[in-house]
């Protein structure tokens, strides 16, 4: 009977500190209130959230009542440093009745005269979300309830932390997806042009990007990518691959070594991400089409009146993923009149219940010459139809016009 009145107490003094949300707080402001009614109820002097960073595995001051300074001052604690790492480290509540430069990394801590500090993690299942600890500036011993109500606590916050970090990372990455791929594609003489992206509705956004750009001698520049992963993280590294993308094409005459630098780049400073690329430059004749491939799949072509087929281009290593310097190779695409180039990502063509070299060839049937967004239309309508894909899909559709005798 005691324990279940321990329990029902416990929750009571939940309930008390969570409160009613309020919906018009953000989610910092929403903790600070509740870390306030913490210091109430348990009868401390300071509450503090801490985030877990995993990129670069510390913890950042969220929310804090009674020593709000350790977020107006970007308090960062690292993983296995002082009280608050530890905790995030053992993933188990931590008592500590000494505070002072031997037991804490914060100096905030102990020039508040704390004597006493209680943490213990905040899980999200088997994730690490933050660490949520109290301190005192009397000495204090915290009993078993206490720490079962914060440990409740903890896990509360942690899963609207982790749902409103979820929210965040979405709306990021679709404002940063919207910021990077062209909001119009651009009007070249010769040629016409056609593209979709679509988020996955399994993966939801990721580093999948096409770009067109004009590059001096009226050369324009191809490029169809897609980086591993999914999320904020991969839209981030897509972002910064497009604008190294750019800048070395501005300085390399060929496709190739645009790709070399690049995988220079990506190796130096985004380890551990790996990303396709397809580059090509259509020379000012628009004629033809210099072309290399990163790990990339090869776009389908078709001639006015002939049936799609699947390039024979070479695939050179991936960005990302290589030692030394692989050689890298471009070739020549020939553009005649009328003929429709068609760049993709493999969510438009891979599945899991068959192998992707079907869905290459479903696309070959599909592609047909004539007007690039009624290509695409045709594309997403015979390869995605209606059910939503799995991954990202992006596809460009490129079109070598036919002029009229005369112009």
């Amino acid at each position: 009977m005691s324990r279940s009145l321990d329990t029902q107490d416990r929750l009571r003094q939940l309930e008390e500190i969570i409160g009613v949300p309020a919906e018009h707080l953000g989610l910092a402001e929403l903790l600070a209130e509740t870390l306030q009614r913490l210091r109430g109820v348990m009868g401390v002097d300071t509450a503090t959230v801490l985030r877990y960073q995993p990129s670069g595995r510390q913890l950042v001051a969220f929310a804090a009542a009674g020593i709000e300074e350790e977020v107006h001052q970007g308090v960062r604690v690292p993983i296995g440093s002082g009280f608050a790492g530890r905790v995030a480290l053992e993933r188990a509540p931590v008592v500590l009745d000494c505070v002072d430069e031997t037991t804490v990394v914060n100096s905030l801590l102990w020039e508040r005269g704390l004597r006493s500090l209680l943490g213990v993690p905040m899980l999200a299942g088997s994730e690490l979300v933050g660490v949520l600890h109290v301190g005192a500036v009397s000495p204090r011993q915290f009993t078993e309830p206490e720490i079962a109500t914060m440990q409740l606590l903890a896990d509360r916050l942690a899963m609207a932390i982790q749902v409103e970090s979820l929210e965040e990372n979405r709306s990021a990455t679709m404002a940063l997806q919207r910021s990077l791929l062209p909001s119009s594609l651009p009007d070249v003489p010769g040629l016409a042009f056609g593209a979709r992206y679509v988020p996955g509705a399994e993966t939801g956004l990721g580093g999948d990007w096409y770009d067109l750009f004009m590059l001096p001698g009226d050369r324009l520049g191809v490029v169809m990518g897609d980086v591993s992963g999914h999320g904020l993280e991969a839209a981030v590294i897509m972002g910064r691959l497009r604008s190294a993308l750019r800048a070395y094409a501005l300085d390399c005459e060929s496709p190739d070594e645009v790709l070399a630098k690049l995988d220079r780049k990506a190796n130096h400073f985004e380890h551990g991400a790996m990303a396709t690329v397809a580059y090509g430059i259509v020379e000012p004749g628009r004629d033809t089409m210099a072309l290399s491939l990163a790990g990339h799949l090869p776009p389908v072509q078709t001639a006015a009146g002939g049936a799609g087929r699947l390039l024979d281009v070479p695939a050179d290593p991936p960005i990302g993923l290589t030692i030394g310097q692989p050689r890298r190779r471009t070739t020549v695409v020939e553009l005649t009149p009328g003929s429709v180039l068609a760049f993709y990502t493999d969510g438009l063509v891979e599945r899991r219940d068959r192998p992707v070299d079907v869905g290459m060839l479903q696309l070959a049937e599909a592609l047909r010459a004539g007007d690039p967004e009624r290509a695409c239309a045709q594309i997403m309508a015979s390869l995605i139809g209606h059910q939503a894909a799995q991954d990202d899909v992006a596809l460009l559709v490129i079109e070598r016009q036919v002029v009229p005798v005369g112009e």
